[in-house]
């Protein structure tokens, strides 16, 4: 490992600890609940379509492990706390190996076609693929926080 990927592992670890607290204040009904505001997706889908975002752009582009994805889902995805955890557990597995091999072995699967709003995402290189990820992540870990703020009373 290098300085360059042990900052990002950090800044990636806090991240996800900031999704553990976000779940920590939800339950099973609130990580469901969709805010009343347009365009907002549930703590649970954002989980979701973030776990989505890893095993497409890390799995598959970066690892070539060919994780199937079924992108349009992930934003109705409901399931429990627990389940979310879950999710996370894995994102936290993942990221730090798959931002590890594009750093040491680049991309693998030049041939995937990636789920992503993103144009030319194929051709990504393995430095813009691990900074995509990590803006994802961030990005995302933020519509969380709010999504939260608007749906679970104990978190205020």
């Amino acid at each position: 490992m290098n300085e360059l990927e042990d900052a990002y592992d950090t800044i990636v670890a806090e991240t996800f600890d900031a999704i553990a607290a976000v779940l920590d204040d939800c339950d099973d009904t609130t990580v469901n609940a969709v805010p009343d505001a347009p365009g907002v997706n549930s703590v649970f889908a954002l989980v979701t379509h973030l776990d989505g975002v890893i095993a497409d752009w890390g799995g598959n582009l970066v690892a070539g492990e060919g994780i199937p994805r079924d992108r349009d889902a992930e934003f109705t995805a409901t399931g429990t706390v627990a389940q979310a955890r879950v999710l996370l557990d894995r994102m936290r597995e993942r990221l730090p190996r798959y931002v590890h091999l594009a750093l040491t072995r680049g991309i693998t699967d030049r041939d995937v076609t990636i789920a992503s709003t993103r144009p030319g995402a194929a051709d990504a290189t393995p430095e813009f693929a691990v900074l995509h990820l990590l803006r994802e992540l961030t990005q995302h870990t933020g519509h969380l926080q709010i999504c939260r703020d608007l749906v679970c009373p104990r978190a205020l």
